[in-house]
């Protein structure tokens, strides 16, 4: 079946336009907690949020939908999505719930759910969902209503376990850090983090004010944290999206590393120590120089579709711990049960620490192949995928290309994009090739 709602991470939009509307997510939170109630009689479910001022009002939506179904509900107030999926786990909630657009600008927001075990749920609940937002509501009575209440001390609570990721016996003492938030959920937890391990914070995209989340700042625009990493001589830089699951660090000279080479060091820390990693799960845009350099160390290296959520399902097939994607999803299943920005860049600073290196040192026998990705906005009725002509230019690059690279194009699973990536052992040779198919794509004709 085809989902109509749910995209590759929840439900997303822009905010007054349907699904991301208050009479849409009211039906929505009814909807959940029929599909609940089915294996449970008196649910709970945990609501977190980020930082976006259409948060309060898809907060109030969903809440009175749970409620309305005869769920109670735990509001956690803003709280990373991986501090949900956390609290969901340790409260024994029956379902987390993350208000959220994630790397996206404020105008957008969106939904995602956490099973009781704070793990993405699979098609077939994502489906039944669907099914029961098509029938008529069936309210419960009065007496059988579910109850709201706030957990107040969540944040606190989720600071400790991040910490306690990190090993007990090394200290961020002597290290300055600049920390940016992106103005998102974390803007009052990443900075403790940080400052209780002992480090020296300097902070920057911890001040939202509902409207400027990702604005110019965090994981998907480094420029403000090179920045200020290099006017503060900081030892690194942190940068987390709007909802502190995704993780990007700069170093000291401004060298900017993303979530490939992260997942590399990850994996090679383990390594050094003499632990097994036997494989990672990356994606079809993992670089292929880490493929490479993983299989020369005898990792084993499985690639998913794009999207955390088919990281996970790779690694529980497969049993591994370590996955990523080169965004800067990261997850480190012996640690949490997500992508968690926190606790990866806690793992990353572990091995810093222990082995007295800086990123660059960890990774110098590693070199990505240059990369460019072109993202094509789409417009309704543009078969990219059906188009003769483009579909023929992507076979002519590639074999221009032979052996010396590949070509990935891809839908977006959040926005309405193409995403063109050419990945080459030519810099020059990668842009020209996503530049000629970017323009390609612009060509398909809207049906």
């Amino acid at each position: 079946m085809t989902r109509r709602y749910f995209g590759t991470d929840g439900i997303r939009g822009a905010v007054g336009i349907p699904p991301i509307t208050p009479d849409v997510v009211l039906r929505l939170g009814h909807a959940v907690g029929r599909v609940l109630r089915r294996s449970e009689d008196r649910p709970t479910v945990l609501i977190g949020k980020d930082t976006r001022i259409s948060g309060y009002m898809l907060e109030s939506a969903l809440e009175s939908g749970l409620n309305s179904a005869g769920v109670d509900v735990v509001l956690l107030g803003p709280l990373p999505t991986p501090g949900v999926a956390y609290l969901t786990r340790a409260q024994r909630a029956s379902l987390g719930v993350v208000i959220s657009a994630s790397h996206n600008p404020f105008q957008d927001n969106g939904i995602k759910f956490f099973s009781a075990q704070g793990a993405k749920l699979d098609d077939a609940w994502e489906l039944a969902v669907e099914a029961v937002l098509d029938e008529a509501p069936q309210w419960v009575d009065s007496a059988s209503l579910g109850k709201s209440r706030r957990l107040d001390d969540a944040a606190g609570r989720y600071i400790e376990f991040c910490k306690s990721t990190f090993p007990s016996d090394l200290t961020l003492k002597g290290m300055r850090l600049v920390v940016d938030a992106a103005h998102g959920a974390a803007y009052h937890i990443a900075p403790k983090v940080f400052h209780e391990l002992g480090a020296e914070v300097v902070v920057v995209g911890c001040a939202p004010d509902g409207l400027n989340i990702n604005q110019g700042v965090g994981a998907t625009h480094p420029e403000l944290l090179r920045q200020t990493v290099l006017e503060r001589q900081a030892d690194l830089g942190i940068a987390l999206d709007g909802d502190a699951d995704r993780l990007q660090i700069v170093d000291h000279t401004g060298r900017l590393f993303n979530g490939d080479e992260l997942l590399y060091l990850m994996a090679d820390d383990r390594l050094s120590r003499g632990e097994p990693v036997p494989g990672v799960v990356g994606t079809l845009m993992t670089n292929l120089a880490i493929e490479v350099a993983l299989r020369q160390r005898g990792v084993e290296v499985e690639r998913a579709a794009v999207g955390d959520r088919y990281v996970l399902e790779g690694l529980a097939r497969r049993q591994w711990l370590l996955g990523g994607e080169s965004s800067g999803h990261l997850l480190v299943l012996d640690k949490h049960s997500t992508g968690d920005g926190l606790v990866s860049a806690l793992q990353v600073l572990q091995a810093c620490v222990r082995r007295g290196q800086r990123p660059a040192e960890l990774l110098r026998d590693v070199v990505l192949y240059p990369q460019t990705l072109v993202n094509v906005r789409l417009q309704p009725g543009q078969d990219w995928k059906r188009h003769a002509p483009l579909q023929a230019a992507i076979h002519a690059e590639e074999a221009q290309l032979g052996a010396r690279g590949r070509i990935l194009i891809r839908a977006s699973g959040t926005e309405p994009l193409v995403r063109v990536m050419v990945e080459a052992d030519d810099a020059q040779l990668a842009e020209r090739c996503a530049q000629r198919l970017a323009e390609q794509v612009r060509q398909v004709p809207v049906n």
